[in-house]
């Protein structure tokens, strides 16, 4: 099933995501949290931010909210350029 979803997905999103996904490690790392501390702070597991930091799925607009206010950065900084 995930399968067939991935094939109908363009390139560019897939390399949007993986984007948001590197931009919340790196956030992650420069405030020098684990991903259990991460997940943690936004009630999740770290299943979650293993999957959204490998680019497996995409944050939901309330979890990237959450993941920027945890990590004190602006949400527009996780997210691709335009």
């Amino acid at each position: 099933m995930h399968e067939r979803a991935d094939a109908e997905r363009p390139d560019w999103l897939t390399q949007q995501r993986l984007d948001v996904g590197r931009r919340i490690r790196d956030a992650r790392l420069w405030a020098n949290f684990s991903q259990e501390q991460l997940a943690e702070r936004i009630g999740a597991e770290r299943r979650t931010i293993v999957r959204i930091e490998l680019g497996i799925t995409s944050p939901p607009l309330d979890r990237l909210l959450q993941i920027a206010h945890a990590l004190g950065v602006l949400p527009a900084s996780l997210l691709p350029d335009a």
